[in-house]
């Protein structure tokens, strides 16, 4: 009994001990609690026409991606009151502000969801801007992050006002309470708009509502801490509260209505100190299950990422040691581009190099054994894939160099030409040209354009598919000589590659909808399609292997919808099929292969 008493004056010496020295008097404590229980009242109209404002706010600054709108409605966002006030009732055992502030913070909640949704309906563009897919896969990193947030939120609000506040703003920024809420009002409206199909707008509901709840947990029970350590419920304190509690009419009302609700009694028998902080470790707990895997899904893509790069640097810096130059030391060759995979344990490296002297089988060799020592690995677990681009080829120049030149020049007697017979004469003499001109393997040609100006005589335009460009070199030989050929030799000759593979369309885990970027991507494979009927496209859906099975066909649907419909390209052209998933730590992709069917 002596020990327990000991351990309570202890407890109760080191609380006032930390009020005292961050300089919270016991007058500061009751202002404390008159300003959270003054920030739940419902019939404050300033307080609603804040959280609309800051609804709105946040709403069209993740709509227009824009970081600094988000942030203006995170800094006039009302919330941080009820939660701290939440915080503060567990923290004395206050069921009346408890009661209220639950029932203040739900119905702000339901009001910055529905005003999300009625700004989104209206709304003719609904695209998953990367403000929005942020915090729609939310981690353990953010639970802590909010917890660092309501602790400091907690004893901002505490503290005398002191010259300029700094700390609540930032703590404003750091939990971003509305945004979150605004993301289940753009994923419910994006649901429910009968308009879009595929989208998965309740998926972005759900990881926008779960960040929400990671917040607002987390805060409530550091703020809980921090007012306990701070022994804001001290006796003084209380016996003012109840005072108010009988004076303000919200109270009352509230006091009136657990009167007659048999749930109170129990709540009052097992509301003790250590019931009330179990029941805010709680949903913590339970929120950390699926902010842990999505914790492990990063993880897991920074260590492929952080693989990758050494892959690369190694590959780099073997092949500019020993394979980049000649015996004598002069330049051979050079890295275009470097790319790496990990399928069933087998490293595939393709490697992209311009040079000046194709690289020998032994030579091959010897690069991937010295890279697979380097790299710890077995010779058969790893797979180099070397593409060489020559310069300035012989084989090229020779082929160039024997074409058909130009049919002579009419006689001087012949009769002036038309217009159309000119235009014909034009047609006829690049179609001549270019059909006995080679592209260099593997581009292959798919159709021309000709246009005439005041400014340039003739400006003639070259599109070939390939899975890389033509080297520079390379272009310059073809467009001399198809100057040489037309006779023109101030023609503009433009060579423009269709891409075989397009940029892979990236997704966020479980959804389907398009972001600016693989709009942006569809789009140019939509103008190919369009002007080229010969060119067909294959979908092929990767999804991540812990995703819903149907999401793949939801993508492969949105893919097909967004040709069709904004560039007509009939169905028919369009093939898919679900590939394998995604390795490890990539996100879900959707690949684009263009084939030419002639």
């Amino acid at each position: 009994m002596v020990c327990v008493s000991g351990s309570l004056f202890v407890a109760i010496h080191l609380r006032n001990w930390l009020a005292d020295h961050l300089e919270i008097s016991p007058r500061r404590k009751a202002e404390i609690y008159q300003n959270l229980l003054d920030s739940v009242s419902l019939g404050d109209i300033s307080y609603w026409l804040q959280v609309l404002f800051s609804a709105g706010i946040a709403t069209l600054g993740l709509v227009l991606n824009s970081p600094a709108v988000i942030i203006g409605a995170m800094l006039i966002s009302p919330l941080m009151g009820g939660i701290l006030a939440n915080g503060l009732a567990f923290a004395v055992g206050d069921l009346v502000l408890g009661a209220r502030a639950i029932a203040n913070l739900a119905l702000s909640c339901a009001v910055a969801i529905g005003f999300a949704i009625l700004i989104i309906a209206p709304i003719p563009f609904k695209e998953l801007t990367p403000e929005i897919a942020a915090r729609t896969q939310p981690n353990a990193l953010d639970l802590f992050i909010a917890l660092f947030s309501g602790a400091l939120g907690s004893i901002a609000t505490c503290k005398e006002p002191k010259g300029v506040v700094t700390s609540i703003p930032g703590v404003a920024i750091a939990v971003a309470l509305m945004p979150p809420l605004c993301v289940v009002g753009y994923g419910i409206g994006i649901g429910l708009s009968p308009d879009i199909a595929g989208t998965g707008g309740f998926q972005v509901a759900r990881g926008g509502g779960l960040l929400f709840l990671t917040n607002l947990a987390a805060i409530t029970f550091m703020s809980m801490l921090v007012f306990l350590a701070l022994n804001i419920g001290m006796p003084e304190v209380k016996s003012q509260v109840r005072e108010w509690h009988d004076q303000d009419p919200e109270s009352q009302w509230v006091q009136s209505l657990m009167t007659r609700l048999p749930i109170t009694s129990r709540l009052q028998k097992i509301g003790s100190l250590p019931s009330r902080i179990v029941v805010m470790l709680l949903p913590i707990l339970l929120l950390l299950i699926p902010l842990s895997q999505s914790f492990g899904r990063l993880q897991t893509e920074l260590a492929q990422k952080q693989e990758d790069n050494s892959v690369k640097r190694w590959a780099t810096q073997l092949w500019q040691q020993n394979f980049a130059n000649f015996s004598s030391g002069e330049p051979r060759s050079y890295i275009s581009q470097l790319n790496t995979a990990v399928s069933e344990d087998i490293l595939t490296l393709q490697l992209t190099v311009f040079t000046s002297e194709p690289y020998t089988l032994k030579e091959r060799q010897a690069f991937e054994q010295t890279l697979a020592r380097q790299l710890g690995r077995s010779i058969e677990s790893l797979d180099v894939q070397l593409v060489e681009i020559l310069t300035a080829s012989n084989q090229l120049l020779a082929q160039l160099s024997g074409e058909q030149a130009l049919p002579d020049t009419l006689p001087p007697d012949t009769p002036p030409l038309t217009v159309s017979q000119a235009q014909v004469n034009l047609l006829q003499t690049v179609d001549t040209a270019l059909g006995t001109m080679v592209l260099p393997t593997p581009a292959l040609p798919l159709r021309h354009e000709i246009s005439t100006s005041a400014i340039s005589s003739l400006t003639l335009k070259i599109f070939y598919l390939s899975e890389r460009n033509i080297d520079r070199d390379a272009q310059s030989l073809l467009q001399e000589d198809l100057r040489n050929r037309l006779s023109a030799p101030t023609a503009q000759i433009i060579l423009v590659r269709v891409p075989t593979s397009p940029p892979p369309l990236t997704f966020e885990l479980d959804l389907s909808g398009l972001s600016p970027d693989s709009r942006q991507i569809l789009n140019q494979v939509g103008q190919f399609l369009q002007q080229q009927p010969d060119l067909t496209l294959e979908i092929v859906a990767q999804s991540e292997t812990l995703e819903n099975p149907a999401v793949n066909g939801n993508r492969i649907q949105t893919v097909q919808e967004f040709l069709v419909k904004n560039w007509q390209v009939n169905a028919s052209r369009i093939k898919s099929r679900k590939g394998p998933a995604v390795e490890n730590g990539k996100r879900p992709q959707v690949l684009l292969n263009i084939n030419l069917t002639r």
